[in-house]
């Protein structure tokens, strides 16, 4: 299962509940159900971002960084995903690692990459990709 292949629809009812137990303070219950989640679908990267932030908000920053750590793997161009480490690595009090993933949120957020992507767009029709001279 690729980040960009459909959700099985077992992991997608769990993760529904696990984020109903967010909703209402369950977060214990969030974290377990979040990391069945990923078990189930290790390239889900909904599933990582949120146990990451499960994790963080029960106090478990250093399995938050792993889980965010892993998120930024799977979309390595996700904003969200950088921004979220970065809080992760200061409620650790990792300062230096998360000024670094704060960067790569700031530098994705004015629109550039922070890696190559693997399936680019194709150029738009007429256009033609090499430059001609």
């Amino acid at each position: 299962m690729s980040d960009q292949e459909p959700v099985p629809a077992e992991v997608a009812a769990l993760f529904d509940e696990a984020s109903g137990d967010i909703a209402v303070g369950e977060l214990e219950a969030a974290v377990e159900k979040y990391r069945r989640c990923t078990e189930l679908a290790p390239a889900f990267f909904d599933g990582w971002h949120a146990l990451g932030m499960a994790l963080m908000k029960t106090g478990s920053f250093p399995e938050a960084i792993e889980a965010g750590l892993r998120a930024t793997q799977l979309r390595p161009n996700d904003q969200l995903a950088w921004s979220s480490l970065s809080m992760f690595y200061v409620r650790n009090h990792q300062i230096a690692e998360a000024e670094s993933a704060g960067v790569k949120a700031r530098i994705l957020s004015w629109g550039g990459k922070i890696a190559k992507e693997e399936n680019p767009p194709a150029a738009p029709a007429g256009e033609s990709e090499t430059p001609t001279t």
